[in-house]
Protein backbone atom coordinates (compact mmCIF):
# COMPACT_ATOMS: atom_id res chain seq x y z
CA UNK A 1 0.00 0.00 0.00
CA UNK A 2 1.72 3.80 -1.28
CA UNK A 3 1.94 6.49 1.27
CA UNK A 4 -1.21 7.90 -0.83
CA UNK A 5 -3.34 5.32 0.39
CA UNK A 6 -2.20 5.45 3.51
CA UNK A 7 -3.25 8.70 4.02
CA UNK A 8 -6.45 9.06 2.81
CA UNK A 9 -7.48 5.53 4.98
CA UNK A 10 -6.12 7.59 7.90
CA UNK A 11 -7.79 10.76 7.39
CA UNK A 12 -11.21 9.40 6.58
CA UNK A 13 -10.97 7.17 10.15
CA UNK A 14 -10.83 11.00 11.36
CA UNK A 15 -13.71 13.26 13.18
CA UNK A 16 -14.65 16.73 11.83
CA UNK A 17 -13.17 19.05 14.35
CA UNK A 18 -15.73 22.25 14.60
CA UNK A 19 -18.17 23.51 12.50
CA UNK A 20 -21.90 22.31 11.56
CA UNK A 21 -20.49 18.77 10.90
CA UNK A 22 -18.60 18.46 13.79
CA UNK A 23 -18.11 15.13 14.87
CA UNK A 24 -18.70 13.55 11.68
CA UNK A 25 -16.40 11.42 10.06
CA UNK A 26 -13.96 13.21 7.75
CA UNK A 27 -15.28 12.66 3.61
CA UNK A 28 -12.63 13.37 1.18
CA UNK A 29 -13.80 15.24 -1.64
CA UNK A 30 -12.38 14.24 -4.94
CA UNK A 31 -10.46 17.80 -5.21
CA UNK A 32 -8.85 16.70 -1.61
CA UNK A 33 -7.90 13.21 -2.59
CA UNK A 34 -6.40 14.10 -5.95
CA UNK A 35 -4.18 16.87 -3.47
CA UNK A 36 -2.94 13.66 -1.11
CA UNK A 37 -2.13 11.68 -3.79
CA UNK A 38 -0.27 14.46 -5.54
CA UNK A 39 1.78 15.58 -2.55
CA UNK A 40 2.85 11.95 -1.19
CA UNK A 41 3.53 10.58 -4.66
CA UNK A 42 6.90 9.13 -5.16
CA UNK A 43 9.39 11.58 -6.07
CA UNK A 44 7.56 14.51 -5.38
CA UNK A 45 9.27 16.45 -2.35
CA UNK A 46 7.34 19.73 -3.01
CA UNK A 47 3.23 20.06 -3.01
CA UNK A 48 1.18 22.93 -4.29
CA UNK A 49 -1.95 23.91 -3.66
CA UNK A 50 -3.96 27.13 -4.82
CA UNK A 51 -7.85 27.51 -3.53
CA UNK A 52 -10.41 29.78 -2.52
CA UNK A 53 -10.62 30.32 1.53
CA UNK A 54 -12.90 28.25 3.17
CA UNK A 55 -12.32 25.04 1.31
CA UNK A 56 -10.37 23.02 4.11
CA UNK A 57 -7.09 23.41 3.00
CA UNK A 58 -5.89 24.27 6.41
CA UNK A 59 -7.56 21.11 7.95
CA UNK A 60 -6.33 18.74 5.33
CA UNK A 61 -2.91 19.73 5.87
CA UNK A 62 -3.10 19.61 9.37
CA UNK A 63 -4.65 16.14 8.79
CA UNK A 64 -1.88 14.89 6.91
CA UNK A 65 0.99 16.05 9.78
CA UNK A 66 -0.72 14.39 12.39
CA UNK A 67 -0.57 11.24 10.02
CA UNK A 68 3.00 12.00 9.26
CA UNK A 69 3.61 12.44 13.45
CA UNK A 70 1.90 9.00 14.02
CA UNK A 71 4.05 7.64 11.41
CA UNK A 72 0.89 6.49 9.53
CA UNK A 73 2.96 6.00 6.28
CA UNK A 74 6.58 7.70 7.24
CA UNK A 75 8.91 5.31 9.70
CA UNK A 76 11.56 7.74 10.27
CA UNK A 77 12.83 8.05 13.73
CA UNK A 78 12.30 11.10 15.72
CA UNK A 79 9.47 12.86 13.11
CA UNK A 80 9.35 16.48 13.06
CA UNK A 81 6.44 18.53 11.40
CA UNK A 82 6.89 21.79 11.54
CA UNK A 83 3.62 24.10 10.49
CA UNK A 84 4.60 27.20 9.30
CA UNK A 85 2.45 31.01 8.80
CA UNK A 86 2.87 34.13 8.26
CA UNK A 87 2.04 34.89 12.03
CA UNK A 88 1.71 32.49 15.39
CA UNK A 89 -1.89 33.35 15.53
CA UNK A 90 -1.79 32.29 11.61
CA UNK A 91 0.10 29.18 12.65
CA UNK A 92 -2.31 28.54 15.45
CA UNK A 93 -5.25 27.44 13.01
CA UNK A 94 -3.49 24.76 12.15
CA UNK A 95 -2.09 23.58 14.74
CA UNK A 96 -5.60 24.07 16.59
CA UNK A 97 -7.09 21.33 13.72
CA UNK A 98 -4.19 18.90 14.53
CA UNK A 99 -5.34 18.75 18.30
CA UNK A 100 -8.73 18.65 17.40
CA UNK A 101 -7.91 15.91 15.12
CA UNK A 102 -6.09 14.03 18.48
CA UNK A 103 -9.45 14.26 20.35
CA UNK A 104 -10.81 11.95 17.74
CA UNK A 105 -8.52 9.28 18.20
CA UNK A 106 -9.23 6.41 20.58
CA UNK A 107 -8.43 7.28 23.86
CA UNK A 108 -5.35 5.38 24.59
CA UNK A 109 -4.15 6.63 21.49
CA UNK A 110 -5.06 10.60 22.95
CA UNK A 111 -2.76 9.36 26.37
CA UNK A 112 0.82 9.33 23.71
CA UNK A 113 0.02 13.04 22.66
CA UNK A 114 1.47 16.23 25.17
CA UNK A 115 0.31 19.71 23.75
CA UNK A 116 2.03 22.30 24.85
CA UNK A 117 0.94 26.15 24.11
CA UNK A 118 3.57 27.85 26.68
CA UNK A 119 6.27 29.20 25.49
CA UNK A 120 5.69 28.07 21.75
CA UNK A 121 2.98 25.66 20.09
CA UNK A 122 4.03 22.28 20.05
CA UNK A 123 2.80 18.61 20.21
CA UNK A 124 5.01 15.69 21.09
CA UNK A 125 4.20 11.80 20.27
CA UNK A 126 5.33 9.28 22.49
CA UNK A 127 4.44 6.61 20.22
CA UNK A 128 6.47 4.39 17.78
CA UNK A 129 9.86 5.01 19.87
CA UNK A 130 8.37 8.55 21.14
CA UNK A 131 10.44 11.89 20.30
CA UNK A 132 8.28 13.08 17.04
CA UNK A 133 7.14 16.80 17.44
CA UNK A 134 4.45 18.76 15.60
CA UNK A 135 5.74 22.36 16.03
CA UNK A 136 4.13 25.85 14.87
CA UNK A 137 6.12 28.55 13.74
CA UNK A 138 6.11 32.30 12.81
CA UNK A 139 7.72 33.44 9.42
CA UNK A 140 10.76 34.04 10.80
CA UNK A 141 13.71 32.14 8.85
CA UNK A 142 16.24 32.40 11.87
CA UNK A 143 13.08 30.13 13.87
CA UNK A 144 13.83 27.29 11.43
CA UNK A 145 17.68 27.09 11.13
CA UNK A 146 19.31 23.83 12.44
CA UNK A 147 15.96 21.83 11.90
CA UNK A 148 15.40 18.86 10.00
CA UNK A 149 11.85 18.40 9.60
CA UNK A 150 10.05 15.38 7.66
CA UNK A 151 7.20 17.41 6.62
CA UNK A 152 6.76 20.88 6.36
CA UNK A 153 3.48 22.98 5.78
CA UNK A 154 3.41 26.33 4.97
CA UNK A 155 -0.12 28.33 5.46
CA UNK A 156 -1.01 31.06 3.37
CA UNK A 157 2.22 31.09 1.36
CA UNK A 158 0.81 33.58 -0.75
CA UNK A 159 0.21 36.58 2.09
CA UNK A 160 3.85 36.17 4.05
CA UNK A 161 5.66 39.25 4.35
CA UNK A 162 8.43 39.25 1.28
CA UNK A 163 11.46 39.46 3.01
CA UNK A 164 11.01 37.23 6.03
CA UNK A 165 8.37 35.03 4.15
CA UNK A 166 11.16 34.39 1.68
CA UNK A 167 13.99 33.73 4.24
CA UNK A 168 11.87 31.47 6.33
CA UNK A 169 11.09 29.35 3.11
CA UNK A 170 14.18 29.35 2.07
CA UNK A 171 15.29 27.91 5.66
CA UNK A 172 12.35 25.21 5.94
CA UNK A 173 13.47 23.84 1.77
CA UNK A 174 17.19 23.42 3.17
CA UNK A 175 15.93 21.63 5.92
CA UNK A 176 13.85 18.94 4.82
CA UNK A 177 16.98 18.25 2.30
CA UNK A 178 18.56 16.46 5.20
CA UNK A 179 16.16 13.71 5.73
CA UNK A 180 14.10 13.29 2.61
CA UNK A 181 11.28 15.02 3.59
CA UNK A 182 8.40 16.68 2.06
CA UNK A 183 6.88 20.09 1.62
CA UNK A 184 3.15 21.20 1.34
CA UNK A 185 2.78 24.83 0.46
CA UNK A 186 -1.08 25.93 0.75
CA UNK A 187 -2.74 29.27 -0.29
CA UNK A 188 -5.27 31.50 -1.45
CA UNK A 189 -3.91 33.39 -4.95
CA UNK A 190 -0.74 35.59 -4.30
CA UNK A 191 -1.82 39.44 -5.69
CA UNK A 192 0.44 38.66 -8.55
CA UNK A 193 2.39 36.42 -10.71
CA UNK A 194 5.91 38.00 -9.34
CA UNK A 195 5.18 36.34 -6.22
CA UNK A 196 7.34 33.45 -5.28
CA UNK A 197 4.06 31.28 -3.90
CA UNK A 198 2.37 32.13 -7.98
CA UNK A 199 6.23 30.95 -9.22
CA UNK A 200 5.60 27.74 -7.58
CA UNK A 201 2.35 27.04 -9.27
CA UNK A 202 3.83 28.42 -12.47
CA UNK A 203 6.60 26.95 -13.56
CA UNK A 204 7.04 23.24 -14.31
CA UNK A 205 9.61 21.62 -11.88
CA UNK A 206 11.11 18.35 -11.02
CA UNK A 207 9.49 16.37 -7.73
CA UNK A 208 7.27 19.84 -7.22
CA UNK A 209 3.38 18.76 -7.64
CA UNK A 210 1.14 21.46 -8.37
CA UNK A 211 -3.11 22.07 -8.31
CA UNK A 212 -4.53 25.53 -8.96
CA UNK A 213 -7.97 25.94 -9.05
CA UNK A 214 -7.98 29.18 -10.16
CA UNK A 215 -10.66 30.59 -12.86
CA UNK A 216 -9.89 33.10 -15.70
CA UNK A 217 -9.44 36.34 -15.23
CA UNK A 218 -11.77 38.99 -16.13
CA UNK A 219 -15.42 37.06 -15.45
CA UNK A 220 -17.88 38.89 -13.11
CA UNK A 221 -17.44 38.14 -9.66
CA UNK A 222 -21.05 36.44 -9.02
CA UNK A 223 -19.74 34.17 -11.97
CA UNK A 224 -21.48 30.77 -11.22
CA UNK A 225 -19.23 28.70 -12.76
CA UNK A 226 -16.15 30.01 -12.29
CA UNK A 227 -16.88 29.84 -8.29
CA UNK A 228 -17.64 26.61 -9.09
CA UNK A 229 -14.16 26.36 -10.25
CA UNK A 230 -12.33 28.27 -7.12
CA UNK A 231 -14.60 26.45 -4.17
CA UNK A 232 -14.77 22.96 -5.44
CA UNK A 233 -15.49 22.54 -1.78
CA UNK A 234 -18.88 23.79 -1.77
CA UNK A 235 -20.22 20.92 -3.78
CA UNK A 236 -19.14 18.67 -1.28
CA UNK A 237 -20.61 20.79 2.16
CA UNK A 238 -17.29 21.47 2.77
CA UNK A 239 -16.97 25.44 3.58
CA UNK A 240 -19.49 28.27 1.87
CA UNK A 241 -22.33 27.29 -0.19
CA UNK A 242 -22.26 28.28 -3.68
CA UNK A 243 -25.77 30.48 -2.89
CA UNK A 244 -23.49 32.14 -0.03
CA UNK A 245 -20.56 32.35 -2.74
CA UNK A 246 -22.92 34.30 -5.30
CA UNK A 247 -24.89 36.53 -3.12
CA UNK A 248 -21.36 37.67 -1.36
CA UNK A 249 -20.43 38.33 -4.95
CA UNK A 250 -23.05 40.20 -5.96
CA UNK A 251 -22.58 42.31 -3.31
CA UNK A 252 -19.31 43.06 -3.90
CA UNK A 253 -20.48 44.11 -6.83
CA UNK A 254 -22.67 46.77 -5.66
CA UNK A 255 -20.05 48.00 -3.09
CA UNK A 256 -16.68 47.86 -5.54
CA UNK A 257 -13.66 48.80 -4.35
CA UNK A 258 -11.75 46.79 -1.26
CA UNK A 259 -15.16 44.88 -1.02
CA UNK A 260 -15.05 43.46 -4.88
CA UNK A 261 -11.09 42.99 -5.07
CA UNK A 262 -11.06 41.25 -1.47
CA UNK A 263 -13.80 39.06 -2.77
CA UNK A 264 -12.14 38.51 -5.90
CA UNK A 265 -8.64 37.74 -4.00
CA UNK A 266 -9.87 35.44 -1.29
CA UNK A 267 -13.44 33.93 -2.32
CA UNK A 268 -12.11 33.69 -6.25
CA UNK A 269 -8.59 33.12 -6.19
CA UNK A 270 -7.97 35.39 -7.86
CA UNK A 271 -4.58 37.25 -8.58
CA UNK A 272 -5.86 40.39 -7.52
CA UNK A 273 -3.71 43.00 -5.54
CA UNK A 274 -5.64 43.18 -1.88
CA UNK A 275 -3.93 46.63 -1.57
CA UNK A 276 -6.83 48.97 -3.27
CA UNK A 277 -5.67 52.53 -1.24
CA UNK A 278 -3.01 52.93 -3.72
CA UNK A 279 -3.53 51.58 -6.95
CA UNK A 280 -4.41 53.30 -10.03
CA UNK A 281 -7.70 51.69 -11.44
CA UNK A 282 -8.96 48.19 -9.74
CA UNK A 283 -9.77 45.71 -11.93
CA UNK A 284 -12.90 45.65 -11.83
CA UNK A 285 -12.76 49.19 -13.07
CA UNK A 286 -10.42 48.58 -15.93
CA UNK A 287 -12.35 45.59 -16.88
CA UNK A 288 -15.45 47.94 -17.06
CA UNK A 289 -13.79 49.77 -19.70
CA UNK A 290 -13.48 47.00 -22.03
CA UNK A 291 -15.77 46.91 -24.66
CA UNK A 292 -16.00 43.42 -27.07
CA UNK A 293 -14.61 44.45 -30.86
CA UNK A 294 -18.13 44.94 -32.28
CA UNK A 295 -19.34 47.37 -29.34
CA UNK A 296 -15.90 49.31 -29.67
CA UNK A 297 -16.70 52.56 -30.82
CA UNK A 298 -15.17 54.33 -34.32
CA UNK A 299 -12.04 56.02 -34.88
CA UNK A 300 -13.93 59.22 -35.19
CA UNK A 301 -12.24 63.26 -34.78
CA UNK A 302 -8.98 64.24 -34.33
CA UNK A 303 -6.67 61.46 -31.68
CA UNK A 304 -4.57 62.10 -29.22
CA UNK A 305 -1.16 60.30 -28.82
CA UNK A 306 0.56 59.55 -25.76
CA UNK A 307 4.19 58.39 -25.47
CA UNK A 308 6.08 56.78 -22.56
CA UNK A 309 9.29 56.11 -24.14
CA UNK A 310 11.41 53.17 -22.25
CA UNK A 311 15.56 52.58 -22.11
CA UNK A 312 16.93 49.62 -22.61
CA UNK A 313 15.21 47.04 -20.11
CA UNK A 314 11.50 49.21 -20.32
CA UNK A 315 8.70 48.93 -22.49
CA UNK A 316 8.12 51.75 -24.54
CA UNK A 317 4.71 52.38 -24.94
CA UNK A 318 1.78 54.80 -27.38
CA UNK A 319 -1.57 55.46 -26.50
CA UNK A 320 -4.15 56.58 -29.05
CA UNK A 321 -7.43 58.56 -28.27
CA UNK A 322 -10.39 59.39 -29.54
CA UNK A 323 -11.86 61.96 -27.29
CA UNK A 324 -14.83 62.31 -29.37
CA UNK A 325 -16.21 58.85 -28.99
CA UNK A 326 -13.70 57.51 -26.12
CA UNK A 327 -12.19 54.60 -28.19
CA UNK A 328 -8.65 54.10 -26.72
CA UNK A 329 -5.84 51.85 -28.28
CA UNK A 330 -2.34 50.80 -26.75
CA UNK A 331 0.57 49.31 -28.44
CA UNK A 332 3.99 48.36 -26.76
CA UNK A 333 7.52 48.23 -27.69
CA UNK A 334 10.26 45.79 -27.09
CA UNK A 335 14.43 45.46 -27.49
CA UNK A 336 14.41 42.37 -29.44
CA UNK A 337 17.17 41.41 -27.03
CA UNK A 338 16.62 39.64 -24.64
CA UNK A 339 13.82 37.68 -26.20
CA UNK A 340 10.29 37.96 -25.13
CA UNK A 341 10.22 34.75 -23.29
CA UNK A 342 13.35 35.73 -21.59
CA UNK A 343 12.46 39.13 -20.69
CA UNK A 344 9.10 37.58 -19.46
CA UNK A 345 10.75 34.82 -17.10
CA UNK A 346 13.22 38.04 -15.76
CA UNK A 347 9.90 39.78 -15.48
CA UNK A 348 8.41 37.27 -13.22
CA UNK A 349 5.33 37.52 -15.45
CA UNK A 350 6.10 33.94 -17.80
CA UNK A 351 5.22 34.36 -20.90
CA UNK A 352 2.75 37.03 -20.77
CA UNK A 353 4.66 38.93 -23.22
CA UNK A 354 4.51 36.27 -25.85
CA UNK A 355 0.67 36.08 -25.41
CA UNK A 356 0.93 39.86 -25.86
CA UNK A 357 3.02 39.44 -29.16
CA UNK A 358 0.39 36.99 -30.37
CA UNK A 359 -2.27 39.26 -29.73
CA UNK A 360 -0.65 41.99 -31.93
CA UNK A 361 -0.43 43.94 -28.88
CA UNK A 362 3.60 44.09 -28.16
CA UNK A 363 6.06 43.99 -30.51
CA UNK A 364 9.85 44.42 -30.65
CA UNK A 365 12.52 46.93 -32.55
CA UNK A 366 16.23 47.44 -32.69
CA UNK A 367 18.62 45.82 -31.21
CA UNK A 368 19.55 46.20 -27.27
CA UNK A 369 17.64 49.37 -27.06
CA UNK A 370 14.11 50.69 -28.96
CA UNK A 371 15.67 53.15 -31.49
CA UNK A 372 13.23 55.97 -30.75
CA UNK A 373 13.18 57.74 -34.43
CA UNK A 374 12.10 54.46 -36.01
CA UNK A 375 10.26 53.84 -33.37
CA UNK A 376 8.38 56.93 -33.62
CA UNK A 377 7.41 56.02 -37.03
CA UNK A 378 5.78 53.33 -36.49
CA UNK A 379 3.61 55.14 -33.72
CA UNK A 380 2.13 57.61 -36.63
CA UNK A 381 1.54 54.75 -39.03
CA UNK A 382 -0.75 53.10 -36.73
CA UNK A 383 -2.88 56.17 -37.24
CA UNK A 384 -2.00 56.84 -41.07
CA UNK A 385 -4.67 59.60 -42.25
CA UNK A 386 -6.28 60.36 -39.08
CA UNK A 387 -6.11 64.24 -37.62
CA UNK A 388 -3.60 64.29 -34.42
CA UNK A 389 -5.12 66.51 -31.87
CA UNK A 390 -1.73 66.61 -29.70
CA UNK A 391 1.32 64.21 -28.95
CA UNK A 392 1.96 64.15 -25.13
CA UNK A 393 4.64 63.21 -23.46
CA UNK A 394 6.91 63.14 -20.09
CA UNK A 395 8.99 66.49 -20.15
CA UNK A 396 11.75 64.07 -18.63
CA UNK A 397 13.18 62.71 -21.51
CA UNK A 398 12.09 65.86 -23.83
CA UNK A 399 15.27 66.36 -25.45
CA UNK A 400 15.46 62.81 -26.41
CA UNK A 401 11.77 63.04 -27.58
CA UNK A 402 12.62 66.14 -29.29
CA UNK A 403 15.33 64.98 -31.76
CA UNK A 404 13.51 62.13 -32.55
CA UNK A 405 10.62 64.09 -33.56
CA UNK A 406 12.23 66.21 -36.02
CA UNK A 407 14.36 63.37 -36.97
CA UNK A 408 11.11 60.89 -37.48
CA UNK A 409 9.34 64.71 -39.49
CA UNK A 410 6.10 64.61 -37.78
CA UNK A 411 4.30 67.61 -37.71
CA UNK A 412 1.91 67.92 -34.41
CA UNK A 413 1.08 69.81 -31.24
CA UNK A 414 3.21 68.49 -29.00
CA UNK A 415 2.20 68.56 -25.19
CA UNK A 416 5.15 68.37 -23.02
CA UNK A 417 3.97 67.22 -18.75
CA UNK A 418 5.63 66.15 -15.71
CA UNK A 419 4.84 62.87 -13.94
CA UNK A 420 5.28 64.48 -10.87
CA UNK A 421 2.40 65.15 -8.25
CA UNK A 422 1.61 68.54 -9.60
CA UNK A 423 1.08 67.01 -13.59
CA UNK A 424 0.62 63.55 -12.26
CA UNK A 425 -1.65 64.51 -10.04
CA UNK A 426 -4.19 66.08 -12.55
CA UNK A 427 -3.11 63.20 -15.44
CA UNK A 428 -4.38 60.24 -13.22
CA UNK A 429 -7.55 62.04 -11.58
CA UNK A 430 -8.57 63.26 -15.42
CA UNK A 431 -7.77 59.37 -16.31
CA UNK A 432 -10.05 57.93 -13.45
CA UNK A 433 -12.89 60.50 -13.83
CA UNK A 434 -13.07 59.65 -17.67
CA UNK A 435 -12.98 55.81 -16.83
CA UNK A 436 -15.62 56.05 -14.14
CA UNK A 437 -17.74 58.32 -16.60
CA UNK A 438 -17.72 55.60 -18.87
CA UNK A 439 -15.37 57.62 -21.78
CA UNK A 440 -12.90 55.35 -22.14
CA UNK A 441 -13.67 52.35 -24.16
CA UNK A 442 -10.70 49.89 -25.06
CA UNK A 443 -10.66 46.04 -26.87
CA UNK A 444 -9.89 43.62 -24.47
CA UNK A 445 -5.75 44.15 -24.05
CA UNK A 446 -3.58 41.99 -21.54
CA UNK A 447 -0.78 45.01 -22.43
CA UNK A 448 -3.30 47.20 -20.46
CA UNK A 449 -4.52 44.93 -18.27
CA UNK A 450 -0.96 44.02 -17.25
CA UNK A 451 -0.05 47.32 -17.16
CA UNK A 452 -3.02 48.62 -14.82
CA UNK A 453 -2.27 45.79 -12.60
CA UNK A 454 1.05 47.31 -11.63
CA UNK A 455 0.22 51.07 -11.43
CA UNK A 456 0.01 52.84 -8.43
CA UNK A 457 0.19 55.87 -6.57
CA UNK A 458 1.73 57.61 -4.21
CA UNK A 459 0.11 60.54 -2.53
CA UNK A 460 1.39 63.35 -0.82
CA UNK A 461 0.10 65.39 1.86
CA UNK A 462 -1.98 67.28 0.10
CA UNK A 463 -3.53 64.20 -1.79
CA UNK A 464 -2.10 64.94 -4.78
CA UNK A 465 -1.21 61.70 -6.80
CA UNK A 466 1.66 60.34 -8.41
CA UNK A 467 2.07 57.16 -10.48
CA UNK A 468 4.51 54.38 -9.64
CA UNK A 469 5.13 50.80 -10.38
CA UNK A 470 3.69 48.33 -7.44
CA UNK A 471 6.92 45.95 -7.82
CA UNK A 472 9.95 46.88 -9.16
CA UNK A 473 9.94 44.57 -12.49
CA UNK A 474 6.48 45.67 -13.39
CA UNK A 475 5.51 47.30 -16.35
CA UNK A 476 3.55 50.44 -16.23
CA UNK A 477 4.88 51.75 -19.15
CA UNK A 478 1.13 51.84 -21.70
CA UNK A 479 -0.50 52.61 -18.16
CA UNK A 480 1.50 56.02 -18.43
CA UNK A 481 0.95 56.07 -21.92
CA UNK A 482 -2.69 56.07 -21.26
CA UNK A 483 -2.89 58.59 -18.84
CA UNK A 484 -0.77 60.79 -20.79
CA UNK A 485 -2.96 60.64 -23.74
CA UNK A 486 -6.99 60.25 -21.96
CA UNK A 487 -5.78 63.13 -19.33
CA UNK A 488 -4.87 65.68 -22.58
CA UNK A 489 -7.99 64.48 -24.74
CA UNK A 490 -10.19 65.57 -21.45
CA UNK A 491 -8.69 68.76 -21.56
CA UNK A 492 -9.51 69.44 -25.01
CA UNK A 493 -13.21 68.37 -24.61
CA UNK A 494 -13.08 70.12 -21.49
CA UNK A 495 -12.53 73.68 -23.73
CA UNK A 496 -15.03 75.95 -25.13
CA UNK A 497 -15.27 75.23 -28.92
CA UNK A 498 -14.68 78.46 -31.34
CA UNK A 499 -18.20 80.39 -32.30
CA UNK A 500 -16.50 81.66 -35.63
CA UNK A 501 -15.98 85.29 -36.30
CA UNK A 502 -13.20 87.52 -34.73
CA UNK A 503 -13.43 91.09 -33.14
CA UNK A 504 -10.11 93.09 -34.43
CA UNK A 505 -9.16 96.09 -32.80
CA UNK A 506 -7.95 98.85 -34.83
Amino acid sequence: MNAATKAIRFLENLSIPEGPKAGEPVRLAPYQKQFVKGALADGINVAVLSIGRGNGKSALSAGIALGAAMGKWDQQPRREILIAARTRDQARIAFDFVVGFIRSLPEDEQKQFTIRRSPRLEIEYEGDGGGHFIRAIAADGKTALGSAPTLVLMDERGHWAADQGDALEHALLSGIGKRGGRAIIISTSAADDAHPFSVWLDQEQEGVYRQEHRPAPGLPADDLESLKEANPGAAHGIGSSLEWLQGQGRRAIARGGSTLTAFRLYNRNERVSGETRDVLLTVDEWLACEASPDDLPERRGQVVIGIDLGGSASMSAAAFYWPDTGRLECLGTFPSKPTLLDRGQSDGVGNRYVQMNDRGELSTLGDQTVPVAPWLCEVMAHVEGEPVAALTADRYKQAELGEAIDKAGIRAPIVWRGQGFRDGGEDCERLRRACFDRKVQSAPSLLLRSAFADAVTLRDPANNLKLAKARSTGRIDAAAATVLAVAEGARIMGRPSGRGGRIVWS
